[in-house]
Protein backbone atom coordinates (compact mmCIF):
# COMPACT_ATOMS: atom_id res chain seq x y z
CA UNK A 1 0.00 0.00 0.00
CA UNK A 2 1.55 3.18 -1.21
CA UNK A 3 2.07 5.80 1.47
CA UNK A 4 -0.26 8.86 1.13
CA UNK A 5 1.08 11.97 -0.67
CA UNK A 6 3.42 14.29 1.95
CA UNK A 7 2.23 16.86 4.02
CA UNK A 8 4.07 18.98 6.77
CA UNK A 9 1.93 18.19 9.46
CA UNK A 10 2.01 14.49 8.70
CA UNK A 11 5.99 14.50 10.02
CA UNK A 12 5.52 15.13 13.45
CA UNK A 13 2.35 12.69 13.47
CA UNK A 14 4.55 10.30 12.11
CA UNK A 15 7.37 10.72 14.49
CA UNK A 16 4.26 10.34 17.48
CA UNK A 17 2.68 7.42 15.92
CA UNK A 18 6.82 5.85 16.12
CA UNK A 19 6.78 7.00 19.86
CA UNK A 20 3.38 5.18 20.72
CA UNK A 21 4.29 1.85 19.40
CA UNK A 22 5.16 0.50 23.00
CA UNK A 23 1.61 0.90 23.90
CA UNK A 24 0.35 -0.41 20.52
CA UNK A 25 2.97 -3.44 21.71
CA UNK A 26 1.10 -3.80 24.77
CA UNK A 27 -2.33 -3.27 23.46
CA UNK A 28 -2.01 -6.41 21.25
CA UNK A 29 -1.07 -8.53 24.38
CA UNK A 30 -4.52 -8.20 24.72
CA UNK A 31 -5.59 -9.56 21.29
CA UNK A 32 -3.07 -12.43 21.69
CA UNK A 33 -0.84 -13.74 23.83
CA UNK A 34 1.91 -14.90 21.00
CA UNK A 35 4.14 -12.55 20.52
CA UNK A 36 4.85 -13.20 16.90
CA UNK A 37 0.81 -12.52 16.36
CA UNK A 38 0.66 -9.87 18.50
CA UNK A 39 4.05 -7.80 16.87
CA UNK A 40 2.06 -9.13 13.53
CA UNK A 41 -0.98 -6.84 14.25
CA UNK A 42 1.10 -4.20 15.27
CA UNK A 43 2.76 -4.10 11.86
CA UNK A 44 -0.65 -4.05 10.67
CA UNK A 45 -2.01 -1.58 12.21
CA UNK A 46 0.56 1.07 11.71
CA UNK A 47 0.50 0.33 7.84
CA UNK A 48 -2.87 0.76 7.90
CA UNK A 49 -2.06 3.99 9.96
CA UNK A 50 0.76 5.45 8.29
CA UNK A 51 -1.93 4.89 4.62
CA UNK A 52 -4.43 7.18 6.17
CA UNK A 53 -2.61 9.25 7.76
CA UNK A 54 -4.47 11.78 6.04
CA UNK A 55 -7.73 11.38 7.75
CA UNK A 56 -6.14 11.65 10.71
CA UNK A 57 -7.97 14.69 12.53
CA UNK A 58 -4.89 17.69 14.84
CA UNK A 59 -5.92 17.86 17.92
CA UNK A 60 -7.84 14.49 18.58
CA UNK A 61 -5.85 11.73 20.44
CA UNK A 62 -3.36 9.69 18.16
CA UNK A 63 -3.17 6.68 20.82
CA UNK A 64 -7.18 6.50 20.36
CA UNK A 65 -6.85 6.69 17.02
CA UNK A 66 -4.09 3.87 16.35
CA UNK A 67 -5.96 1.70 19.10
CA UNK A 68 -9.81 1.99 17.10
CA UNK A 69 -7.74 0.99 13.90
CA UNK A 70 -5.83 -1.89 16.02
CA UNK A 71 -9.08 -2.66 17.11
CA UNK A 72 -10.85 -3.03 14.20
CA UNK A 73 -8.17 -4.61 12.41
CA UNK A 74 -8.33 -7.72 14.70
CA UNK A 75 -12.21 -7.89 14.61
CA UNK A 76 -11.89 -7.89 10.82
CA UNK A 77 -9.05 -11.10 10.70
CA UNK A 78 -10.81 -12.76 13.51
CA UNK A 79 -14.12 -12.62 11.29
CA UNK A 80 -11.86 -13.90 7.99
CA UNK A 81 -10.32 -16.14 10.06
CA UNK A 82 -13.70 -17.69 11.52
CA UNK A 83 -15.18 -18.00 8.52
CA UNK A 84 -12.75 -19.40 5.93
CA UNK A 85 -11.14 -22.12 8.47
CA UNK A 86 -14.19 -24.37 9.26
CA UNK A 87 -12.51 -27.10 8.57
CA UNK A 88 -10.16 -25.81 11.40
CA UNK A 89 -12.76 -26.53 14.19
CA UNK A 90 -13.20 -30.02 15.26
CA UNK A 91 -16.08 -31.71 13.22
CA UNK A 92 -18.64 -33.79 15.39
CA UNK A 93 -18.36 -36.82 12.94
CA UNK A 94 -14.69 -36.64 13.16
CA UNK A 95 -14.69 -37.80 16.66
CA UNK A 96 -15.86 -41.38 17.90
CA UNK A 97 -19.16 -41.49 20.27
CA UNK A 98 -17.59 -42.98 23.14
CA UNK A 99 -14.05 -44.54 23.84
CA UNK A 100 -13.20 -47.88 23.97
CA UNK A 101 -12.48 -47.92 27.08
CA UNK A 102 -13.13 -51.70 27.32
CA UNK A 103 -10.01 -52.99 24.40
CA UNK A 104 -7.87 -50.35 26.65
CA UNK A 105 -8.93 -52.59 29.74
CA UNK A 106 -8.56 -55.69 28.49
CA UNK A 107 -4.82 -54.76 27.28
CA UNK A 108 -3.59 -53.56 30.50
CA UNK A 109 -5.79 -56.59 32.52
CA UNK A 110 -3.54 -59.04 30.05
CA UNK A 111 -0.25 -56.88 30.07
CA UNK A 112 -0.54 -57.35 33.85
CA UNK A 113 -1.02 -60.90 33.99
CA UNK A 114 2.10 -61.94 31.77
CA UNK A 115 3.72 -59.20 33.98
CA UNK A 116 3.04 -61.61 36.76
CA UNK A 117 4.11 -65.12 35.17
CA UNK A 118 7.62 -63.25 34.47
CA UNK A 119 10.78 -64.91 36.51
CA UNK A 120 11.04 -62.55 39.57
CA UNK A 121 14.60 -61.21 38.61
CA UNK A 122 12.72 -60.45 34.85
CA UNK A 123 9.51 -58.76 36.51
CA UNK A 124 11.27 -56.95 38.90
CA UNK A 125 13.75 -55.35 35.98
CA UNK A 126 10.83 -54.33 34.23
CA UNK A 127 8.91 -52.53 36.46
CA UNK A 128 11.80 -50.69 37.56
CA UNK A 129 13.19 -49.70 34.45
CA UNK A 130 9.59 -49.97 32.40
CA UNK A 131 7.11 -48.71 34.79
CA UNK A 132 9.16 -46.09 37.05
CA UNK A 133 11.37 -45.29 34.24
CA UNK A 134 14.63 -45.66 36.14
CA UNK A 135 18.08 -45.72 34.22
CA UNK A 136 20.13 -48.92 33.71
CA UNK A 137 22.36 -47.93 36.22
CA UNK A 138 20.00 -46.96 39.14
CA UNK A 139 18.23 -51.20 38.33
CA UNK A 140 21.51 -52.42 38.83
CA UNK A 141 22.29 -50.88 42.20
CA UNK A 142 18.84 -51.69 43.27
CA UNK A 143 19.30 -55.15 42.06
CA UNK A 144 22.56 -55.62 42.89
CA UNK A 145 23.55 -56.99 39.87
CA UNK A 146 26.07 -55.80 36.82
CA UNK A 147 24.19 -53.24 33.77
CA UNK A 148 24.88 -55.80 31.50
CA UNK A 149 22.49 -58.38 33.69
CA UNK A 150 19.66 -55.77 33.53
CA UNK A 151 20.15 -55.22 29.82
CA UNK A 152 20.01 -58.93 29.41
CA UNK A 153 16.97 -59.26 31.98
CA UNK A 154 15.09 -56.67 30.28
CA UNK A 155 15.59 -57.79 26.77
CA UNK A 156 14.45 -61.35 27.84
CA UNK A 157 11.39 -59.69 29.95
CA UNK A 158 10.48 -57.86 26.91
CA UNK A 159 10.77 -60.70 24.38
CA UNK A 160 8.45 -63.07 26.40
CA UNK A 161 6.08 -60.52 27.22
CA UNK A 162 5.56 -59.59 23.17
CA UNK A 163 5.26 -63.34 23.27
CA UNK A 164 2.82 -64.40 25.67
CA UNK A 165 0.82 -60.82 24.53
CA UNK A 166 0.69 -62.33 20.58
CA UNK A 167 2.61 -59.52 19.42
CA UNK A 168 5.84 -61.78 18.01
CA UNK A 169 9.04 -60.27 18.27
CA UNK A 170 9.84 -56.66 17.45
CA UNK A 171 11.41 -55.98 14.02
CA UNK A 172 15.21 -56.73 13.85
CA UNK A 173 15.50 -58.75 16.83
CA UNK A 174 16.06 -62.43 15.91
CA UNK A 175 14.73 -65.34 18.28
CA UNK A 176 19.20 -66.29 18.19
CA UNK A 177 19.58 -62.64 20.15
CA UNK A 178 17.38 -63.95 23.28
CA UNK A 179 18.84 -66.35 25.89
CA UNK A 180 16.77 -69.48 27.62
CA UNK A 181 15.59 -68.13 30.64
CA UNK A 182 17.04 -71.36 32.50
CA UNK A 183 20.40 -69.21 31.84
CA UNK A 184 19.61 -66.36 33.92
CA UNK A 185 21.53 -65.97 37.40
CA UNK A 186 19.14 -66.26 40.47
CA UNK A 187 19.19 -63.64 42.72
CA UNK A 188 20.07 -64.00 46.27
Amino acid sequence: MPLAPFDETDVTTRADIVALIPALRAFAWSFHTNPTDADDLVQETLTKALTKIHQFRPGTSLKSWLFTIMRNTFCTQYKIAVRESPGAADCVASQVGCIPRQEWSMRQQELSNAICVLPRSQREVIMLIGVLGLSYKEAAEICECEIGTVKSRLNRARLRLLEDLGEGSPRGITESVSAPVSAEIPLS
